[in-house]
């Protein structure tokens, strides 16, 4: 196994310990891409995002055209796909089997759409795109090997102590 004992988890370190916590994921990279350059063991080390949150991006409003032509959209792309499976299956006209597929998928994907929308009762007339993203990102390092860490991070350019040592 790549990860050492068998049946190891690569996403667990035995006693990891805190080397630095950073506000961004980029500085916790920069951090493990320097201790490689300078031939530190990177398997020693993981990055873990924590104090998780939400984030909701508003893209728009919803209307009833705009679901409906959605709805339209996603059945068509459906009824493309159906229409080409079953074109290689059957011995029938390829381009009417997909043209009459496509159709279906386009009522049948308005209708789900609308019905969707409906149930709603207005509660959510908007379209948004969500994340989960962590505010802090701490790198940990396994304790055998983390005074070394500590030692090669010191001579990091811009490096400050470890308030959790």
């Amino acid at each position: 196994m790549p990860f050492g004992t068998p049946g190891a988890s690569p996403l667990k370190l035995e006693f990891p310990q805190s080397l630095a916590v950073y506000d961004d994921y980029a500085a916790a990279q920069k951090t493990v891409d320097y201790l490689s350059d300078n031939k530190f063991p990177v398997e020693q080390l993981m990055i873990v995002g924590t104090d998780l949150k939400r984030v909701e991006r508003i893209t728009g409003r919803l209307t009833t055209g705009r679901v409906a032509l959605g709805g339209v959209l996603s059945g068509l792309w459906l009824g493309l796909f159906v229409g080409l499976v079953f074109s290689i299956f059957t011995d029938n006209n390829a381009l009417a089997t997909i043209v009459s597929t496509m159709l279906f998928g386009a009522v049948f994907g308005v209708i789900w759409a609308l019905v969707g929308y409906a149930a709603t009762r207005g509660q959510r007339d908007f379209s948004s795109v969500t994340s989960v993203v962590a505010t802090r990102y701490e790198v940990l390092v396994e304790h055998k090997v983390a005074a070394q860490a500590r030692e090669l991070l010191a001579g990091l350019p811009g490096a400050l102590p470890n308030p959790f040592t």
